[in-house]
């Protein structure tokens, strides 16, 4: 009884005794100066602003300045105007998830969207704002994780515990190869966040490629690009506050969040309203100190949780897989594929270069069998890459090299297994099986003959 007497005696000692109330004191832009609370606020904090017309505004301290605190709004502005009221609601603001939130879709706090009435709100408040867990408490990585595309299940083997990036430009198949893996998955739960995404593509994404059947065991946190920067921001967070909560109920979770970028972006556009000065590209330093806090939240639990599989979306600008933010997340996540347009404009899909994609768990997570068919694949895409430019101009004269003509012989069905429809399903063990016989490696071999 002693530990819940304690509990309780800290949740009195939280309750105010009384409440501070500060005044707007000004307005440039989307950032507002609030006086008078200087204190008894932090960044982070949740402040409500009573505007005209008994309208209210939920803003965040992202900063303070000459004894002013720094906020920006979660909503419109209209109706704030000088010497409006602000309050203290929030110093560490959380969701309150339950099972009963699959199958739902909700915003970036935790409020459905679906039109299918109220959600029922758990007994455990989980920080929007966690930090990752220590990395001394964590096993090591599961088996693998069955995600129904071929290319991904054999080249780009995935597995529980995992962080996987997505890195393609615009238009070249990234949402849709993460509702086929959203869909086709063995994950026991799902949770997709859209972060800035284009309005009519959030009901497309599931109703199109979920389904009522992937539904079940999703939940959906929507913030679309028309909504404040600090909402799109908090999108990202609720995902992966979540995940964390299935995890902890000893779930193996698969995380998807499209995209990564577009948290960047939210995070810059936060950062520069406060002050702080461009980096690279226009990016503030405090979009890299985010990402890594952001991303590590996935990854395995303790002996007592489950995982979380993380599969991020990354758009690269102008199809320059070295820009900023890629060349970031590139390098705290566990592995990265890469989308390129020159293999969407041939028709095949997904367009993955399975040459400059990589997964770190393998090959670690494959046996002897599946590991000398993928590297001997890989020579052959590799062999004919190189003279790829030769072959397509007639210069090449067959004969010339033995491994190129053989390069030549596999390289089609090769390219006909990377290519699937977004309606077919194969999966872990039908890959594989699919690629021996491509590569001739299910023949035995025969007895020796006996001697006379």
């Amino acid at each position: 009884m002693r530990p819940f007497a304690n509990n309780i005696a800290n949740e009195v000692a939280r309750i105010p005794d009384h409440q501070v109330y500060g005044r707007v004191a000004d307005i440039v832009g989307l950032l507002v100066e609030v006086g008078g609370l200087h204190g008894t606020l932090s960044v982070g904090d949740h402040i409500r602003i009573d505007a005209r017309n008994k309208r209210e505004v939920v803003c965040e301290v992202i900063g303070f300045k000459d004894g002013r605190a720094l906020v920006m709004p979660f909503g419109p502005l209209d109706g704030i105007g000088l010497g409006c009221q602000a309050e203290l609601i929030s110093s560490e603001p959380s969701i309150f998830p339950d099972h009963g939130w699959l199958g739902r879709v909700l915003d970036a706090f935790g409020d459905p969207l679906d039109g299918q009435g109220p959600i029922t709100s758990g007994d455990k408040p989980y920080q929007v704002h966690a930090s990752p867990p220590s990395a001394h408490t964590r096993r090591r990585v599961g088996g693998k994780v069955d995600l129904g595309v071929r290319a991904m299940n054999t080249f780009l083997t995935c597995c529980r515990g995992q962080r996987m990036g997505i890195f393609a430009g615009s238009g070249v198949g990234k949402s849709t190869l993460l509702s086929m893996m959203a869909r086709n998955t063995d994950a026991e739960i799902s949770v997709v966040g859209l972060v800035g995404e284009r309005g009519r593509e959030a009901k497309e994404f599931i109703e199109d490629y979920l389904g009522e059947e992937g539904m079940r065991s999703t939940v959906v946190i929507v913030a679309t690009s028309d909504e404040p920067p600090l909402v799109r921001r908090q999108a990202a967070y609720t995902t992966l506050a979540v995940a964390e909560y299935f995890r902890d109920q000893g779930k193996n979770v698969l995380c998807m969040m499209d995209s990564v970028t577009r948290f960047a972006m939210a995070q810059r556009e936060i950062s520069l309203s406060a002050g702080e000065p461009p980096a690279s590209k226009g990016y503030t330093p405090s979009v890299f100190a985010e990402l890594p806090k952001l991303l590590e939240r996935a990854g395995p639990g303790s002996e007592d949780q489950g995982d979380i599989t993380g599969l991020f979306t990354v758009l690269v600008e102008g199809d320059d897989h070295n820009e900023p933010v890629a060349d970031a997340v590139r390098g705290i996540l566990d592995g990265h594929v890469v989308l390129e347009r020159q293999i969407a404009e041939r028709n095949r899909f997904p367009a993955i270069n399975i040459l400059r994609s990589v997964s770190r768990t393998m090959p670690a997570c494959n046996t002897d069998r599946q590991n000398d068919a993928i590297v001997r694949a890989r020579q052959l895409l590799s062999t004919y890459e190189e003279m790829a430019e030769l072959i397509r101009l007639g210069a090449y004269r067959q004969g010339s090299d033995a491994s190129v003509d053989e390069a030549i012989h596999y390289y089609p069905k090769l390219e006909q297994f990377l290519d699937q429809k977004i309606a077919e399903v194969t999966n872990l063990e039908d890959g594989y099986q699919i690629l021996y016989d491509i590569l001739g490696m299910n023949e035995q071999p025969s007895p020796p003959e006996e001697q006379a």
